[in-house]
C-alpha cells in the first residue's frame, strides 16, 4: 500500500512488476509518441486505461515531456478533462541499453477517431453527437485559458478521447504551460517541446516561433486555433496533413462557419475565445444537448419542470441515437432516481431504455436500481414499479424477490388507497413464483386471506384469482388447508358475481389437486348451487365446472370398476376443453385502463371497477360485517358498478377461520389465514341453497283434499341436528332471483298453482356422516329414512334451530301444500 501511494504522490513508482493493473491490448492510434493499452485492476477486474512512453535513456526529451503531462494531468481536475488514477516509471534493460518507460493509469477510455467510426453516426444524429462532444471540449479549454491560465498548446482530434459514457474529454498534456502575458518566462514548457506539435496544427505565430508575440497575444488564442483544427477534422472525416486544407470549409455546418473563420483568424488578437463559441445557440442547441444538460442540473429544476421533462423522455429517447442514451442518459437517469432527484414518471423512461438492453446489462445498469426503489416511501414511485412489473419481474432473481424486494411490496397489502392495494395484489403474480415456501405460507397468505374479506368486491375477485394461479407454487399441506376453504367458503358465496365466477374458474383450474372425497362431498355441492345463481355468467361456468368434476368423479368410477387402484390425480389436462383455464387468470391481472381483456371472453370484467383513491385503515383491514346486514349486489359480468352500493364483507376479517357467519356466536378467533377452518367440516351452503333447504326442513301442514284422486304422501323426517339435507332440495321450487343473505330467515310459501308440490317424491336420501337418526327408525335399516310413516302416527317437529310447529296429520287425496314461516 505504501509503494502505491507513494507512486501516485510522487509521480513513480518501483517497476512494471508492482503496477496494480494488468494491461492489455493496445489502440490502434495515440497522441504523440504514446501508446495507449486497455487495462484492470488487479484487485476488482475494473476497466482502465493504460498511456505508455518509453525513452531511449534518462535525459530523453519525450520523457521529460511526458513527466510534465503526467504533472499537469494530476493536478487539474474537469469534468472534461481525463481523469488520472494512478502513474509509474519502469526501467527495462536491452543488452547494454537502458530504456525508461512512463505508465499513467486513467479513466477507461477510447481514441475519439476509433469511437466515431464505431459509433457509425449519420446525417442529424451525427451532427447532434457532434454539437455535445464540441461543447464538452470547448469547455475543458475554456476552463485551462481563462480559469487557469494555461495554454495546452495541441487541441486536435487525437488529444480528445471517449469515455464509456461517451463523453470527450481533453488530454495530452505534455506541452501544456502556464500563461503570464508581458512575462518573458512565460509558455515555458512550450518552447521547450513545441517540436512535439505537428507543424499542421501550429498557428502562424507559433510555426515561426515568434514567442514576443505569442506572449502579447490572448492566452486563448493558441488553442482557439487548435479548436478550429479539430472541428475540421470532425466534419472532414480526415486527418489534417497540412494548414492550408484549413480553408475547405464545405463539411462545416453553416450555423458553426462562422465561429469557425473566427477560430482561425490570422491575427491571434482577433480570434474568437473559446467562452464566447459555447454561446452559440444556434449549433448548441439541439435535442440530445439539451437533454443531457437537463439531466447533469436536475437537482436545480422544480416538480413542475421535472414531471413535464420525464413525461415526455420516453417519446424523446426514441429520437435520439440509440447509443448515446443507453451508455449516456441511461446512467444519469439510474442515479438521478437512486438518490430521489427524478419523478416518479422517470421509471417509465428508465425501464423503456432498459429494455433496448441484452438481458446481462439490464441485470447489472438497470436492476439494482430499481431494487432499491422498492424502499422508497414515494406512493408514487411505488404504484409505477408495481405498474410495470411485468417488464423486469423475470430479471429478478429469487434470492432478491424473497430478501429485498417481497418485505417491501407487502406493505402495499394494507395500505389505505385501494388502487395500490389491487396492485400489490396483483404483482404477486409474478412474484410469488420467486418466493420461498416459508415466505409464501408464513406471510403472503395471511395478507391473501385478508384480501379476501376487503370492502373492494374487485380486491376480493383478484385474490381468488391470485391463488387458482399460484397454487402450483403451495405445498401440499397448504393446498389441502387452503384451496377449498378459500374458494368455497368465501369465493362462492361472495355477494358480488365476479367473485363467485372467479371461484368456481378456480376450482376447476386447480381441480389436480383435489381427492375424490373432497371432489364429492365439498366441491361439487357447492358448485351445484350456483347453477340457478341469479347471475348468467356464473350459471354457465358453474355448469362447466360440474360437468368437469363429474368427469373426474366417472372416470375415478371407471377405474376402481376395473380393479385400477392408482390414485393419481385427475388434472385439468386430462380433461378435454380445458387448456386455457389458467388464462382466464392471468389475462384478467394484467387488465389496464378498465378494459376488459380480449384474450378470454369468459374473463370476469373485475377491472372495470373504479377503485377509490384512499380508504380508512379501519375499512381496509378490519372488514367485520354483520350476516344479518349483509345486501345482495347484483353486477353482471360486463357492467359498470361504480353506480352500485358497495357490498358489505361477506364475512369477517379474521381471516378464513370461521365457516358460516352468525352460528358461531360469541367466538373470536385470534388466528389468521387458513389454520382456523377443519378441512373435515361441512361447509355451509350458499344462500340460494341456505333458502331451498330452510324449505325443506319446514313441516307441511295438510290443508283439505281438493276433489282430486290423488293421494297424499308425508314427508320423511329431518335430521335432529345442523347437518344439511342435500337431497331435500329437489323437491321444492326454485328460489327468487335476488340472493339471500346466509342468515336471512325464508318466508316463501309454495306456489299455489302447482298442487304436485306436496306430493312430489323426494330422491333418495342419503345418509349423512354424522346424522343423528329419529328414535323410530332402524339405524340399520337403510330404507328408513325414505319410507313412508306409520299412517296413524302423529309426524315429529324437527328438533333443528328454529323449527317449531307440527305438522298436520297426513290425509288421503290431493292435497294443497301451505309451508308457514319459521326461522332457520
Amino acid at each position: 500500500m505504501f509503494k502505491f501511494l507513494k507512486g501516485v504522490v510522487g509521480g513513480s513508482g518501483t517497476g512494471l512488476k508492482d503496477l496494480p493493473y494488468n494491461i492489455g491490448e493496445p489502440y490502434s492510434t495515440a497522441w504523440g509518441s504514446w501508446v495507449h493499452y486497455r487495462g484492470t485492476s488487479k484487485d476488482d477486474g475494473a476497466p482502465v486505461s493504460i498511456f505508455a512512453l518509453t525513452g531511449s535513456n534518462v535525459n530523453d526529451g519525450h520523457l521529460a515531456a511526458g513527466r510534465n503531462g503526467v504533472k499537469r494531468l494530476r493536478t487539474v481536475r474537469h469534468p472534461n478533462i481525463l481523469s488520472f488514477l494512478y502513474s509509474t516509471e519502469a526501467e527495462t534493460f536491452d543488452g547494454s541499453t537502458t530504456k525508461v518507460t512512463i505508465y499513467i493509469v486513467t479513466e477507461p477510455v477510447m481514441p475519439l477517431s476509433e469511437k466515431l467510426k464505431e459509433l457509425g453516426l449519420k446525417g442529424n444524429q451525427r451532427d447532434e453527437y457532434y454539437a455535445w462532444g464540441l461543447h464538452r471540449i470547448a469547455k475543458a479549454v475554456s476552463f485551462l485559458n481563462n480559469d487557469c491560465k494555461l495554454v495546452h498548446g495541441n487541441v486536435c482530434l487525437a488529444s480528445v478521447v471517449v469515455t464509456q459514457t461517451l463523453d470527450w474529454k481533453l488530454h495530452a498534456f505534455d506541452v501544456l504551460s502556464e500563461f503570464h502575458g508581458n512575462n518573458e518566462s512565460s509558455v515555458g514548457p512550450m518552447r521547450q517541446y513545441d517540436w512535439l506539435i505537428g507543424a499542421q496544427y501550429k498557428p502562424m505565430e507559433l510555426l515561426k516561433s515568434e514567442w514576443a508575440a505569442i506572449i502579447k497575444s490572448p492566452a486563448w488564442a493558441i488553442d482557439s486555433w487548435g479548436l478550429g483544427c479539430l472541428i475540421y477534422e470532425l466534419f472532414s472525416c480526415t486527418k489534417l496533413s497540412k494548414t492550408e486544407e484549413l480553408c475547405n470549409t464545405a463539411s462545416i455546418p453553416k450555423s458553426l462557419l462562422p465561429d469557425y473563420q473566427r477560430l482561425l483568424s490570422s491575427t491571434p488578437a482577433r480570434r474568437l475565445n473559446s467562452s464566447k463559441l459555447l454561446e452559440n445557440g444556434e449549433y448548441f442547441q439541439n435535442k440530445l444537448l439539451e437533454t443531457i444538460q437537463f439531466m447533469e442540473i436536475l437537482n436545480l429544476k422544480d416538480s413542475v419542470e421535472k414531471d413535464t421533462f420525464f413525461r415526455k423522455l420516453p417519446n424523446l429517447a426514441e429520437q435520439l441515437p440509440r447509443e448515446i442514451v443507453l451508455k449516456k442518459l441511461l446512467p444519469l437517469l439510474a442515479s438521478a432516481l437512486e438518490f430521489g432527484s427524478a419523478a416518479a414518471p422517470a421509471l417509465t423512461a428508465l425501464l423503456k431504455m432498459g429494455s433496448w438492453l441484452s438481458s446481462e446489462e439490464f441485470s447489472v445498469k438497470v436492476l439494482p436500481t430499481i431494487v432499491k426503489l422498492f424502499a422508497s416511501n414515494d406512493r408514487a414511485i411505488r404504484v409505477s414499479l408495481l405498474q410495470h412489473i411485468d417488464q423486469y419481474g423475470e430479471s429478478l432473481s429469487s434470492q432478491i424477490v424473497d430478501e429485498q424486494v417481497y418485505t417491501h411490496v407487502a406493505t402495499g397489502f394494507s395500505d389505505t388507497s385501494a388502487f395500490l392495494r389491487e396492485l400489490t395484489l396483483k404483482s404477486m403474480l409474478v412474484l410469488a413464483p420467486k418466493l420461498s415456501h416459508r415466505t409464501i405460507s408464513g406471510s403472503l397468505l395471511k395478507y391473501l386471506s385478508k384480501l379476501q374479506v376487503d370492502e373492494e368486491p374487485a380486491i376480493r375477485t383478484n385474490t381468488t384469482i391470485l391463488l387458482g394461479n399460484i397454487a402450483s407454487y403451495l405445498n401440499e399441506a397448504t393446498r389441502k388447508r387452503v384451496l377449498i376453504n378459500a374458494f368455497t367458503v368465501r369465493a362462492l358465496r361472495d355477494t358480488f358475481s365476479p367473485a363467485r365466477g372467479a371461484g368456481v374458474m378456480a376450482l376447476t383450474a386447480t381441480s389436480s389437486y383435489y381427492d375424490m372425497t373432497e371432489i364429492a362431498t365439498k366441491i361439487l355441492p357447492n358448485i351445484v348451487v350456483l347453477t340457478i345463481d341469479p347471475d348468467c355468467d356464473v350459471r354457465q361456468k358453474a355448469f362447466q365446472a360440474v360437468d368437469q368434476f363429474l368427469q373426474i368423479v366417472k372416470q375415478h368410477h371407471d377405474k376402481t370398476s376395473t380393479g385400477d387402484t392408482s390414485t393419481t390425480s385427475m388434472g385439468t389436462s386430462s380433461i378435454p376443453g380445458n387448456a386455457g383455464l389458467l388464462g382466464w387468470a392471468m389475462s384478467s391481472l394484467t387488465l389496464k385502463g378498465g378494459k376488459t381483456s380480449e384474450h378470454n371472453p369468459n374473463a370476469p370484467a373485475i377491472s372495470s371497477v373504479p377503485l377509490a383513491s384512499a380508504v380508512s385503515d379501519a375499512s381496509s383491514n378490519h372488514i367485520v360485517a354483520d350476516s344479518a346486514s349483509i345486501k345482495p349486489v347484483h353486477v353482471s359480468s360486463g357492467a359498470d358498478v361504480a353506480d352500485h352500493p358497495i357490498p358489505v364483507s361477506p364475512a369477517s376479517s379474521d381471516g378464513w377461520g370461521e365457516l358460516e357467519s352468525g352460528i358461531h356466536e360469541g367466538h373470536d378467533s385470534d388466528k389468521d389465514g387458513w389454520d382456523d377452518i377443519n378441512p373435515q367440516e361441512e361447509p355451509k351452503p350458499s344462500p340460494s341453497l341456505a333458502n331451498i333447504q330452510a324449505a325443506q326442513r319446514r313441516p307441511v301442514s295438510q290443508p283439505k283434499p281438493q276433489g282430486t284422486g290423488l293421494r297424499g304422501k308425508t314427508t320423511p323426517k329431518m335430521s335432529k341436528d345442523n347437518d344439511e339435507d342435500l337431497w331435500g332440495s329437489v323437491a321444492v321450487p326454485a328460489p327468487r332471483a335476488t340472493s339471500q343473505p346466509l342468515n336471512s330467515k325464508a318466508n316463501k310459501t309454495v306456489d299455489d298453482d302447482d298442487p304436485w308440490a306436496a306430493i312430489a317424491a323426494p330422491a333418495p336420501l342419503s345418509k349423512p356422516l354424522n346424522v343423528k337418526r329419529s328414535g323410530a327408525l332402524d339405524d340399520n335399516d337403510p330404507w328408513a329414512a325414505i319410507a313412508a310413516p306409520v299412517p296413524t302416527s302423529s309426524a315429529r317437529p324437527s328438533i333443528g334451530r328454529g323449527r317449531g310447529t307440527k305438522p298436520a296429520a297426513p290425509k288421503l287425496g290431493a292435497q294443497r301444500v301451505n309451508r308457514t314461516s319459521s326461522g332457520m
